[in-house]
């Protein structure tokens, strides 16, 4: 088994279901008595939101190439990043590595595509719902357009991720709040909903929506053991 390399704590809140669902995964494929190699990097999310939010992009490449170079000399035949908007970043860290990293929004849209759907709606943090680094990537590789939601909507998104989702506290009201929005994207053509942020999966469920809901923490841990298997 190749052994994988998880660029985590953003927040340790999803990558704690990152590290489950790999190693569910696994099991299921090899058999009861077998888990993931894998090695994680877990950063202190405190210090990564505060420069996200003063806009210091080169000083997050500069730390997200830093460890993906760490977890390659430790033997990591894989990488990914576990979270979204930290894939604003994507190519700096892979070309700083020799080994293949896989990218959180290409996974996404070979699940879209596989629901055969061409127009989804995209929830994350503001970072990820306001720059093209996503969309883009759907759009140019996959095919698939993307619709977010309006500013007033993107502000609660992301209000709630950064003083809830992260600490882990999980309330029926912004539930709520979140299929709202999700509602508003389906009345502006949406046929399914990108979960953009690793902790809104810990919120929204498939069964609180008629809407199709593509979950990146799950698309995203299964693909890797895929890679790491394949």
């Amino acid at each position: 088994m190749k052994t994988l390399g998880l660029i985590g704590g953003m927040s340790w809140e999803s990558t704690s279901e990152y590290y489950r669902i790999i190693n569910q995964t696994v099991r299921e494929k090899l058999g009861p008595a077998h888990s993931c190699k894998s090695i994680i990097y877990s950063v202190n999310f405190a210090d990564i939101s505060s420069l996200q939010h003063q806009g210091k992009w080169e000083t997050l490449a500069s730390e997200m190439e830093r460890i993906g170079i760490c977890l390659e000399k430790a033997g990591a035949d894989v990488i990914i990043i576990c979270s979204n908007t930290m894939h604003i970043m994507v190519d700096t860290v892979q070309k700083a590595v020799g080994v293949p990293l896989l990218h959180i929004a290409d996974a996404t849209g070979e699940a879209i595509k596989d629901e055969g759907l061409k127009k989804v709606g995209l929830l994350g943090t503001k970072f990820t719902m306001e720059n093209d680094f996503y969309s883009s990537l759907l759009k140019d590789k996959h095919g698939i357009e993307t619709i977010i939601p309006t500013e007033d909507d993107r502000e609660v998104v992301h209000e709630i991720i950064y003083t809830e989702l992260i600490s882990g506290k999980i309330f029926d009201r912004s539930r709520n709040k979140f299929l709202k929005v999700i509602e508003r994207l389906a009345e502006r053509g949406a046929e399914g909903v990108i979960l953009g942020c690793t902790e809104i999966p810990l919120l929204v469920k498939q069964k609180d929506t008629f809407l199709p809901l593509f979950d990146t923490t799950l698309i995203h841990a299964k693909g890797a053991v895929e890679l790491l298997l394949g």
